[in-house]
């Protein structure tokens, strides 16, 4: 059975940082990219961020680019979030994805139970 499970979110002030991350099991972690996705309130599902199998390519929405650092280990089967310089607007439900692409971002199926970050002073 596919499993993706997330911590690491919270509340924070903005400026601050959080690290998240995604720990998998039931598949081979380290032959599928991975992806982070995020839902606000109110609003539908927005891809973040992609990673390939290996962690050499490395893709971002442009609003996170430079702040949010996307990285794996796949010897611990594990995805990580490094979040930095925090706004508002990341405030969301944050869910690794197994996979790429648009069915990786709009089909539940593929995501973790998420995380919740909320970025308010």
């Amino acid at each position: 059975e596919v499993q993706l499970v997330e911590s690491g979110g919270g509340v924070v002030q903005p400026g601050g940082s959080l690290r998240l991350s995604c720990a998998a099991s039931g598949f081979t972690f380290s032959q599928n990219d991975m992806s982070w996705v995020r839902q606000a309130p109110g609003k539908g599902p927005e891809w973040v961020s992609t990673i390939n199998s290996a962690g050499t390519s490395i893709y971002y929405k442009d609003s996170v680019k430079h702040r949010f650092t996307n990285s794996r280990d796949n010897a611990k089967n594990t995805l990580f979030l490094q979040m930095n310089s925090l706004k508002p607007e990341d405030t969301a439900l944050y869910y690794c994805a197994r996979g790429r692409g648009p069915i990786t971002t709009t089909n539940r199926a593929y995501w973790g139970q998420g995380t919740q970050v909320t970025v308010s002073s």
